[in-house]
């Protein structure tokens, strides 16, 4: 079984209140690959780079156990490059400049070994694109989706035409009101349900995550932070978190589903202790298992 992912690889450069990068590593498709290689080692990747890309960071990934064979490399292009600061809210980013490069023609194409993997993340990509990576595969079992405000905006319709093509989707609290126009979660999230999706998860940044279906629902607590130093890629290291511990699960019921939102909390919450992804690359398995445990505490009653 594998997991195949389809998103942005960039490069980044983050100011914070608690100090700044330039030109590391990030995308969407990088932070789920890399969060959800905790859980599982089948993963496959597909993005594109420019000829600029540090081969230190291609040697990071693969060392992660990810296949980068669906990684296309533009030869004399530009890698997508993003700038933001977060200095009034953390939960905000300010972008101050994004350069798509080679992402601006972005078509992905999936290698002949990619097209029959049985869990499938679309990561915030162009929803033409998300149908786009369906209509190659072979009869996932699992497809989710992430989305965001732009796609909401400007390609309703064609986002609305994923979602009947999705099992899950995956959005924050702000997305979810936007999309249903509902100021209330729970209506927005049951909302979402008739779209499509048999299940819809909210995030709610430092209050956790909501999961809902026609039958159920879930509350996640965040896990008690004292101190976040940068936030960029948390939405896509929950949603890695999540599905790598779902494929290594094997199954899909409510109590799997529930147990792979905690590791998702957990990765995520591992992830903003540092810029980049420079704190998974110390992450153990056994932080990863203590935390998940005092997460199972902060809810016993």
């Amino acid at each position: 079984m594998s997991i195949l992912v389809v998103g942005s690889v960039a490069l980044d450069s983050v100011e914070t209140p608690f100090g700044k990068i330039e030109h590391a590593l990030g995308g969407s498709a990088t932070y789920f690959s890399i969060a959800a290689s905790f859980f599982y080692h089948d993963i496959y990747l597909v993005g594109v780079v420019g000829t600029d890309f540090p081969k230190k960071h291609v040697d990071f990934l693969v060392s992660r156990g990810i296949d980068l064979d669906g990684l296309e490399q533009i030869e004399g292009g530009k890698t997508f490059r993003w700038g933001g600061s977060y200095v009034d809210d953390l939960n905000a980013a300010k972008t101050h400049f994004t350069d798509l490069n080679v992402f601006s023609d972005f078509q992905p194409k999936l290698p002949e070994s990619y097209k029959n993997s049985p869990y499938v993340f679309l990561a915030n990509i162009n929803p033409e694109l998300q149908i786009n990576v369906l209509k190659q595969m072979t009869n996932p079992k699992l497809v989710v989706c992430d989305t965001m405000n732009l796609w909401i905006d400007i390609s309703r319709p064609m986002l609305l035409e994923t979602l009947r093509k999705v099992d899950i989707l995956i959005l924050n609290d702000a997305e979810a009101r936007q999309l249903t126009g509902e100021n209330n979660l729970t209506r927005a999230g049951k909302k979402i349900l008739t779209f499509g999706p048999t299940r819809v998860i909210i995030k709610k940044g430092e209050h956790g995550a909501i999961s809902l279906t026609e039958s159920t629902f879930f509350s996640a607590p965040a896990y008690p932070l004292t101190a976040v130093v940068d936030p960029t890629g948390a939405g896509d290291s929950f949603a890695g978190g999540f599905m790598g511990s779902l494929v290594t699960l094997n199954g899909l019921s409510e109590q799997d589903i529930r147990r792979s939102i905690i590791n998702g909390t957990v990765i995520a919450s591992f992830n903003v202790e540092d810029f980049s992804l420079d704190r998974q690359r110390t992450l153990t398995p056994k932080e990863i298992d203590e935390r998940f445990h005092q997460l199972e505490e902060i809810v016993r009653f």
